[in-house]
Formats: C-alpha cells, structure tokens, sequence
C-alpha cells in the first residue's frame, strides 16, 4: 500500500477521522478498528495518483455516517471539494429501506463525478476485500455483524460494480473490485454444504 502524502491537509483528515471512528469495530472484516477502512481506501486511490483533496475526502467519508460530525462541519473545517466529496459519499439515513437507500446513493455518487467515483470504487474493493477475509475465518456466522443479510451486500456490490464500469470504465481497480466478488461467490459456494450430506 501506498503512503499517505504528509501533507497538512491529510494529517488534519486523518485526525478528524480518527477522532470520529476512535473505538468503533469495522462489522465485517474481523474485528479491525474502523479506522483501518479509510486508511486504506486513501491508500489504494494514492496509489494510482489521486490529488491530495480526494485522499482527504477519502479519509473522512464515512464520518457523516458514523459520528455527530455534520457536512457543514466538514464544509467549515475542510472547505470544497472535500466536504462535497463526503456528501456524495454518504448514506442518506433518512432513506428507510437499506436497498431504496443503496440505490440512491448510487446516483448520487455518479452526479459527484469521477473523483467521486474513484473513491466509492476504493471503497468496495477495501470492503469486498475484508469481508472476504473476514469470511474465510469466520464462513457465514460473519453475517451476524453485519445490517443486513450477506447476500444483500453481494448483490448491493455487484449493481455498484455495474454503475462503475457504466460511468468510470477508466478507472483502475475496476479489474480488481470484479475479481475480488467472483472469488468471494466461490468462497461461498465451496463452503455450501452439499445436498445429500
């Protein structure tokens, strides 16, 4: 992985984000502080040369989601396009059904732009990743840490992987996001019992 570029403005991201997951557990991905999963979503994008900005909104955006830290909070401290980014970036909880709620976040991630997109593309492949190796430890009980049921989330990456090749075909890890789901489908189907036994 890539080194973070020390920079001002990731060490304040890095900070805030820290600040905001401190203590929370990464559901899904084997016990991992949460803080681990935007570090590396920020690794993978700095790796392929993504500006400073998309690192730091990289860095922070899950924090909406997952803490009292508002968008206009991140407007005030960070400014555009970073707290713009996040928007895009974040859940809209007022949505009551997980899958309404998947669906129009796609949208909005894809009205954010290509830097937008990169970063929800780190996202998934980061996500798909742990939740394979969680999966490889724990098999189907890793469900039990997760909102929803595992087939949803694999159903809810495939329509993500769908709209990035549709809107950002360029975008590297692309290749990487769609193998890491058809392994994952394997893992799954070799550790489906067999009918007969």
């Amino acid at each position: 992985m890539a080194e973070l570029p020390p920079s001002p403005l990731i060490r304040e991201a890095l900070a805030i984000a820290a600040e905001a997951h401190a203590g929370q557990i990464r559901n899904g991905a084997g016990g991992i502080p949460y803080i681990e999963h935007p570090k590396a979503v920020a690794q993978l994008l700095a790796e392929h040369g993504w500006t400073e900005a998309v690192l730091a909104a990289s860095l922070l955006h899950d924090v909406v989601e997952d803490s009292s830290m508002t968008v206009e909070d991140l407007r005030r401290q960070f400014g555009e396009p970073v707290s713009g980014l996040v928007a895009a970036l974040s859940d809209d909880e007022s949505i009551e059904s997980w899958r309404d709620r998947k669906t129009e976040h796609r949208e909005r991630v894809v009205g954010g732009g290509e830097e937008a997109l990169a970063i929800y593309a780190a996202d998934k492949l980061t996500n798909v990743r742990a939740l394979r190796g969680a999966y490889r430890e724990q098999g189907e009980s890793v469900a039990e840490e997760l909102k929803v049921p595992l087939d949803w989330k694999v159903e809810a990456w495939e329509a993500d992987l769908d709209i990035l090749r549709a809107q950002a075909p360029q975008l590297p890890f692309l290749d990487d996001l769609g193998r890491e789901l058809s392994s994952f489908r394997e893992d799954r189907a070799a550790a489906a019992p067999r009918p007969g036994t």
